[in-house]
């Protein structure tokens, strides 16, 4: 969801009991809309400048205690309306599924119950407040300085960012994204609230993004040999997700989610033993019984009929939504004309981009302001961001002897003026030129969006928004409210008004060809040494998990039986897509071979 969208967002629905995750990358961000949240509710502040000591960390503890302690007062205005006629006492329980059994229970109870002190304390015994969870991206952990000299570990950005969540308030969960650092994950082991008490209740969780069943495996085993326990496993789709996109070989969602459905407690038992006797070597408390470990999926899910799928078919304890959230000004910070941009937005606006610094796959908008700024300055003959906050400043030292970013105008001054050294022919300068030039500062433009809704200046950042929702925001034409959203969630509504989209799993099959033809384009180009191998595999991939949706289809009697035909012939449309792909993997080959 970027770094600025949901920034603030338990503010605005955790009192409804629903969970929301803030990204800890930028502490300006933070530290600014502290300064902004403790104006508007007469909270003492004090500034945390960068002179201070661990700054970072600093401002990371404070805005989540600040945003914990204005959500937990909201929390406790709702329950303490002491009616079910109160207005948010109505949405917090209107909003629930039917099945939800708190709801179940509210209505026995006031069935039986008439007196408003009665039904006042069972609401403030039963309801719950939604989880306020943080997110850090492994590989943005930028190396600091200090007077030019290089600061200890701890003190990087992913490091420094742990440690402040890990001195906030907050009982909740730490969300881990982008794959395993090694460091960053010893780290934890120095923090007092990842541990299990006797109970087995651990303050502050650990949560794992994950593409699929291996790499839950290592990542889990890594953090178990350290007495630290996983307690979710958040599978997401490799390419039909928002954000950065870290594509799996070929290999599919619902083969992934068969894998973790049938080996979910074999899971489960090889990281308990591991956990336990990594506790047990530490000396320290064993929980009294085996601790939860919760599987969840997310990526693309746009219907409840999906959504109930994966609840029900892959086993899996929740299914997340992202994109859409979006498009509801209620829970998200999104500017205006963004705002108009992505629910006009159709399925040839949203692409995957190489424009992060990070050199992974990005989710664009076609035209989106801080695009628009970039294209303006390339023009002008000055390429580059100006790079004001230096959070993607990671790996790059082709240049320097400290690492700097890709889409700063230091970097393509100097790439491009290497460029033009090369005297290539028009066509391949002008390819390298505009793989150049394509990065854009997206540190900066994924937080701005937070200032110009909040009413901040931006004179540091300017006024550029990058947006990145996945390919599934196409299909959600309009602004919607909170309880719209939540009701499409739960089958109550519709808010599609188009009646041509794909199923989820089709849908991520079909960008998983495009990704494959975008990679044999790229080999025509590249050294060809082993790329035959990995384009064919990737192909063998592709083929198995057809197989594999045109048996689980075949098979199903009650679900998606309106698209069903749809969903078989674009099977097989994809089945002949995908093996003229194979045919010219073999042709390229064959003729380099030659």
């Amino acid at each position: 969801m970027g770094i600025g969208f949901t920034i603030d967002t338990p503010l605005k629905v955790s009192q409804y009991g629903i969970d929301s995750v803030i990204s800890l990358i930028d502490d300006m961000l933070l530290e600014r809309l502290r300064k902004m949240y403790c104006l508007k509710f007469d909270v003492p502040y004090l500034e945390i400048t960068d002179k201070c000591e661990d700054y970072r960390a600093k401002r990371i503890t404070s805005y989540l205690n600040l945003i914990n302690l204005l959500a937990v007062k909201k929390f406790d205005e709702l329950r303490n309306s002491a009616t079910e006629k109160s207005v948010e006492i109505k949405k917090y329980f209107s909003m629930l599924p039917d099945s939800s059994t708190i709801k179940q229970e509210f209505n026995s109870f006031k069935e039986k119950y008439t007196n408003f002190n009665e039904i006042g304390n069972w609401i403030k015994n039963n309801l719950s407040m939604g989880s306020i969870d943080v997110n850090i991206m492994t590989k943005a952990d930028k190396v600091n300085y200090l007077n030019d000299v290089k600061l200890p570990v701890e003190y990087n950005d992913a490091h420094a960012a742990l440690r402040g969540y890990a001195n906030s308030d907050l009982n909740s969960s730490i969300v881990f994204s982008a794959g395993i650092n090694p460091g960053l994950y010893s780290y934890i082991e120095k923090f007092e609230d990842f541990y299990p008490d006797i109970n087995g209740k651990i303050k502050k969780k650990i949560v794992l993004k994950v593409s699929d069943y291996r790499s839950a495996i290592i990542q889990g085993k890594f953090l178990a040999k350290k007495g630290l326990w996983v307690s979710e496993f958040r599978i997401e789709s490799g390419l039909n997700c928002g954000g950065h996109a870290f594509a799996t070989d070929g290999y599919l969602l619902g083969p992934i989610l068969a894998e973790f459905r049938d080996k979910r407690q074999e899971l489960i038992n090889f990281l308990h033993g591991i956990f336990i006797s990594a506790l047990s070597i530490k000396n320290r408390v064993l929980p009294n019984h085996n601790l939860p470990l919760k599987i969840s999926a997310q990526g693309g899910v746009g219907t409840n009929e999906e959504h109930q799928f994966l609840l029900d078919f892959y086993k899996v304890d929740s299914v997340g939504w992202g994109s859409p959230f979006l498009l509801v000004p209620e829970t998200t910070n999104v500017d205006e004309p963004t705002l108009k941009q992505l629910s006009e937005a159709k399925e040839d606006d949203l692409y995957l981009s190489d424009t992060s610094p990070l050199g992974v796959p990005f989710n664009c908008l076609r035209g989106n302001t801080k695009d628009v700024e970039k294209h303006s300055l390339i023009a002008k003959g000055r390429p580059g961001s100006a790079c004001p906050k230096k959070y993607v400043e990671l790996y790059n030292k082709e240049f320097t002897e400290r690492s700097i970013c890709t889409a700063s105008r230091q970097y393509q001054f100097l790439k491009l003026k290497e460029l033009d050294s090369k005297n290539l022919s028009s066509d391949e300068h002008k390819y390298h030129f505009d793989k150049i030039v394509d990065k854009a500062c997206i540190c900066v433009g994924l937080g701005t969006s937070a200032l110009l809704v909040n009413n901040l200046e931006t004179d540091v950042e300017g006024i550029g928004v990058s947006i990145c929702p996945g390919p599934n925001i196409a299909y959600f034409s309009k602004v919607m409210s909170l309880t719209d959203i939540v009701d499409h969630i739960y089958g109550r509504a519709n808010v599609i008004e188009r009646n041509d989209r794909p199923n989820m799993f089709i849908k991520e099959l079909n960008i998983y060809i495009d990704f494959l033809k975008a990679k044999i384009n790229e080999s025509r180009r590249s050294n060809l040494d082993k790329q035959e191998k990995y384009l064919l595999g990737f192909v063998k991939n592709l083929q198995d998990g057809i197989i594999y949706y045109h048996n689980l289809f075949n098979d199903l009697k009650d679900i998606f039986q309106d698209a069903k035909y749809s969903i078989m012939q674009e099977l097989e449309t994809s089945k002949e897509r995908l093996n003229s792909l194979k045919c010219e993997i073999e042709n390229i080959f064959f003729v380099t071979v030659l």
